[in-house]
């Protein structure tokens, strides 16, 4: 990314319909906008994603203008600054030693599971990455179960024993079941 490209991440929500995602698309490339990551979800009829985009900084008022005239859909955006750009996956590994973890935990669903678990990771400077949850229904039973994965990042000299130990703490009080692994680097 040049100089003169402005990093934003932009946020859209909005009632789920065909085309919404080519309707953000065509805004950001028509003011010379770079698609560079995304996530996107369809939720209780909602569209809700979160993408990071370059654009030249000449385009930056126009783009944002544009994306606020688009039909149905709500969009934000937030510039980013340049160090928190990813780098190259050879100098991601030598100027971030953090450790890279998995987390997935199933239970009966209930208030407070998210807190309850998040808690502990903000004790431990565990920083969440990825979190998906979803509820289902149990099998052979009418029971609503709670699912959550996530990708997890600490520090290299992160204590994952007494993280473990707090993480089974909680879940013999929610009664759920917690996995946490060591993840192996992306190479």
């Amino acid at each position: 990314m040049s100089s003169s490209n402005v990093s934003l991440v932009l946020t859209a929500i909005g009632d789920d319909r065909p085309g919404l995602v080519e309707q953000l698309a065509t805004a950001i490339s028509q003011h010379q906008g770079n698609w560079l990551e995304s996530s996107m979800s369809h939720l209780s009829g909602k569209f809700a994603g979160i993408v990071r985009v370059s654009v030249p900084a000449g385009q930056l008022d126009s783009l944002k203008s544009s994306l606020a005239g688009l039909p149905g859909l709500r969009v934000t955006s937030e510039e980013c600054a340049a160090d928190t750009l990813p780098q190259s996956s050879a100098a991601t590994e030598t100027a971030s030693p953090d450790r890279r973890l998995t987390f997935s935990l199933v239970g009966h669903d209930r208030i407070g599971i998210v807190r309850e678990v998040s808690q502990v990771f903000a004790r431990h400077a565990v920083n969440v990455e990825m979190l998906s949850t979803h509820t289902a229904s149990a099998p052979m039973s009418a029971a609503i179960l709670f699912h959550a994965t996530a990708e997890l990042t600490g520090s290299t000299t992160l204590d994952v024993g007494a993280l473990t130990r707090d993480l089974e703490d909680i879940s013999n009080d929610l009664m759920v079941d917690i996995t946490l692994d060591e993840a192996i680097p992306a190479r």
